[in-house]
């Protein structure tokens, strides 16, 4: 899953990314609102962080805008500000939870958690296909009767293909979801990647991955090769 965290206090910002990244997230961090914005609006992310107080354009002001320019991804506030009209002001304007700082970065996890499930349902977050089942949320990956053993990073790619059986997507399109938009564009860590978790379903006795010449990967829609 991926999260955009927009927050200026790097000790914070330190410490959610953390967090979030033990859990499987891969997160992406703007220390000012005038950029946290255009990511919000220009990619793709399971949940945003806002914190209300950053440089440049606020966190109520790219939540207004997000919701008004019809992006519907879960968001929660992050704010040193707790007053009664501040929570009303920013669940009104669209936001799902809100929590004000300090905070113990384990209550953050469990209600960004809790919001997904609530968004998405439960369904939602166990993905299946053939004999191949992914759960989102206990991060287990089960091929028939046997448990597969994926890192994270492994678990995520997967969870991606999955999310979108048939649909070819380039090794970029990959790169940028699994690892960051900030990763080299030449590296061949996602075919490497790839061999990795095909070898590990082989042994399950199906292959549901392809590799589409010249272009990337796909799984296949019945889950076998």
């Amino acid at each position: 899953m991926r999260a955009l965290l927009v927050e200026d206090e790097q000790r914070i910002a330190g410490f959610v990314c953390a967090g979030l990244r033990e859990q499987g997230f891969t997160v992406e961090h703007c220390e000012d609102g005038n950029t946290g914005y255009d990511y919000a609006m220009t990619r793709d992310y399971d949940i945003v962080l806002l914190d209300i107080m950053v440089p440049g354009r606020d966190g109520l002001s790219i939540l207004k805008n997000m919701r008004k320019q019809g992006r519907n991804v879960p968001v929660i506030l992050l704010t040193a500000r707790n007053e009664l009209d501040d929570r009303l002001e920013g669940l009104n304007l669209g936001a799902d939870d809100y929590l004000a700082k300090p905070f113990y970065v384990e209550e953050l996890v469990a209600r960004v958690h809790a919001l997904l499930r609530r968004v998405s349902g439960e369904r939602q977050n166990v993905l299946k296909l053939g004999t191949l089942r992914l759960d989102r949320l206990s991060r287990e990956v089960r091929c028939g009767e046997e448990t597969v053993e994926l890192t994270g990073r492994e678990f995520n790619l997967l969870e991606y293909l999955m999310r979108s059986p048939g649909r070819v997507f380039t090794r970029t399109q990959i790169l940028e979801h699994v690892w960051g938009y900030d990763f080299d564009p030449q590296t061949n860590v996602v075919d490497v990647c790839i061999q990795r978790i095909r070898k590990k379903l082989d042994r399950c006795g199906s292959q549901p991955i392809e590799a589409v010449r010249g272009v990337g990967y796909r799984l296949s829609k019945d889950g076998e090769a």
